[in-house]
């Protein structure tokens, strides 16, 4: 059975958004939930959706907000997707709610300094230069190729040159794009 839809996901800054818009210039359907509309911040206590988050975010922030993925807006990308591989590449905190829409899980790993060095250093996206941020996603880096590997996905050195890691993605998921 062909591929159709893929999560590409891992910690921040292990590349998802760069491999994504390589994909995107090879002409394959890929779309980044954080910038697309699919993830937003919801409070916890409430469950609704949060709408300008503060910048840079007060302490203990991070422990009432969640970013989360639209199940309705995955759902209906699966539908759309039928007949052609799509991938679609965020980090959530709700994902198992949408991992039946999946046919392939890959995940970008990188160790912690990378993990430092890109956030530091990164244009594209202000989180994790913010301290509690920056905690944030070194607590959550460590367990990511556990977990995932006990989940059966595809594991991805995701410290290896963008163009590399954008051939790895396609080749896991069998596409004629790989190289």
């Amino acid at each position: 059975m062909p591929v159709t839809l893929v999560w590409v996901t891992g910690s921040p800054a292990a590349g998802k958004s760069t491999a994504c818009a390589l994909l995107r210039s090879r002409g394959e359907l890929a779309v980044d939930a954080d910038w697309e509309g699919y993830n937003h911040w919801f409070d916890r206590a409430s469950g609704q959706v949060v709408t300008g988050p503060p910048y840079p975010v007060p302490p203990g922030w991070l422990d009432r907000y969640a970013w989360k993925i639209s199940p309705p807006q995955v759902a209906a990308l699966a539908a759309a997707s039928r007949g052609r591989t799509t991938f679609l590449f965020g980090s959530v905190e709700n994902e198992v709610e949408v991992w039946d829409h999946f046919d392939l899980v890959i995940c970008l790993v990188i160790d912690d300094q990378t993990l430092r060095d890109r956030l530091r250093d990164r244009t594209n996206n202000h989180f994790g230069k913010h301290p509690e941020e920056l905690a944030a996603a070194l607590r959550w880096n460590p367990g990511n190729e556990a977990a995932y590997r006990g989940f059966g996905a595809v594991i991805i050195d995701g410290t290896r040159p963008p163009e590399e890691v954008a051939s790895a993605v396609l080749a896991a998921a069998g596409t004629a794009g790989a190289i």
